[in-house]
């Protein structure tokens, strides 16, 4: 049997919209095949780059089925998060910079005309890097979106005002270092700006501006953050991590990788692979970490598989093959509960969890299946409440009449 409950946190990773997506699956498992565990009820919430959008929506009380119909059935449902949210261009970026463009190329012609056998061309007008934006997309619409969502009835955007600690990293732009929107000093900004600032990937979208410092993608500094939750305590910290690097040799073997060269797949191949290695081989040093740093901690990880192909060869800013990618994670993830159930199961129990094996066991058990159940066992429902009240109506009207 589980015993008492201890302190729970959650840390969640980033990984683009990819990323994000992976994670929804792999909590859905998580919430339905483990007994005691609550992710709407933690003590504790990290979130990094596209994490920091399910842990802020999981502190506010959103339910994981909940967030899957904003993430996953987007286009089907009001108030959905769309991919046309992540990828309106920044044209403010873009008008800011063109600006200077004619100032910085008078400047770099005179200089180059003054001294033409000092300097090259190149070098004279490299200073017109500073007209480059420096984001393609306007993450202002993932924080005017966001904004929207925790002003619903019953969610705040205020850290002061939650019920659970959460804490959003972002990386200080110009001094590299990681701050913790949340801690104390830093809980004034609202949630929605935290997030954008965490998820703000360089090259992708435009530093966020808060308080006169500049912040970009929180996962510059760190993979996952998790000891922003083991330093306030929590005796328990479950941890999901998306990118891992891939193993073609081994998937080649086992029959599940089209090939065993990722160098045959080009450049593009190649820094996906290095991409993920260097974030994995980040994140696996500060699990070591964490265990000598916390003795009295449990550090509980879910990722996929390294022969996985289908999670490598998805585009991390893929959000078409979202339904397929959340499935997979889904699946995985409890494949992973049983295969790791031995270790896991006494771990878990010493701090309230236990595992649901009839859930486990349902070979046919699938989440977009079986969410679309509930939500027409849910609409069902809510059509019999509706008959019943208006038949009580028309049998009270029927007495009157009499």
């Amino acid at each position: 049997m589980p015993g008492r409950r201890h302190r729970i946190g959650l840390a969640l990773a980033g990984g683009g919209p990819f990323g994000a997506i992976y994670e929804i699956g792999a909590l859905m498992a998580l919430q339905e095949s483990l007994e005691g565990l609550d992710l709407n009820d933690l003590d504790c919430y990290v979130g990094v780059s596209a994490g920091s959008f399910l842990a802020a929506a999981l502190a506010n009380g959103i339910p994981a089925a909940e967030i899957y119909r904003l993430f996953i059935e987007g286009g089907e449902s009001s108030g959905a998060l769309t991919p046309e949210l992540f990828m309106r261009p920044a044209f403010a970026e873009y008008g800011r910079r063109a600006r200077t463009v004619p100032a910085i190329a008078t400047r770099a012609a005179w200089n180059y005309l003054r001294r033409p056998l000092s300097r090259g061309p190149l070098e004279a007008f490299g200073a017109l890097g500073r007209a480059i934006p420096t984001g393609v997309f306007d993450n202002e619409a993932i924080h005017a979106y966001l904004e929207r969502v925790f002003s619903r009835p019953g969610q705040t955007n205020d850290f002061r005002r939650l019920r659970r600690r959460l804490y959003l990293v972002a990386t200080d732009l110009d001094t590299g270092e990681a701050v913790s929107f949340g801690r104390p000093g830093h809980d004034r900004v609202p949630i929605s700006k935290a997030v954008q600032a965490s998820a703000a990937l360089p090259g992708l979208f435009p530093p966020v501006q808060i308080d006169g410092h500049h912040y970009v993608d929180g996962a510059l500094r760190k993979t996952l953050h998790a000891s922003e939750a083991l330093d306030d305590g929590m005796r328990l910290v479950l941890c999901v991590n998306p990118i891992v690097p891939f193993d073609a040799k081994l998937a080649a073997a086992r029959g599940r990788g089209p090939q065993s060269n990722l160098v045959d797949g080009g450049l593009p191949m190649v820094l996906s692979q290095t991409f993920r290695a260097v974030i994995h081989s980040r994140m696996a040093a500060g699990l070591a970490k964490y265990r000598a740093q916390y003795p009295a901690s449990d550090v509980v990880l879910f990722q996929p598989e390294p022969d996985d192909g289908e999670i490598f060869f998805t585009n991390i800013f893929s959000y078409a093959t979202r339904q397929r990618v959340c499935e997979h994670a889904y699946e995985r993830t409890r494949r992973d509960l049983v295969k790791r159930e031995k270790e896991l199961a006494p771990l878990l129990a010493r701090h309230g969890i236990g595992f649901r094996h009839e859930v486990l066991a349902d070979p046919h058990r699938r989440l977009a299946i079986d969410f679309r159940r509930r939500r027409r066992a849910g609409a069902l429902a809510r059509t019999a409440g509706d008959l019943h009240g208006t038949l009580a109506d028309l049998q009270r009207w029927l007495a009157r009449a009499a």
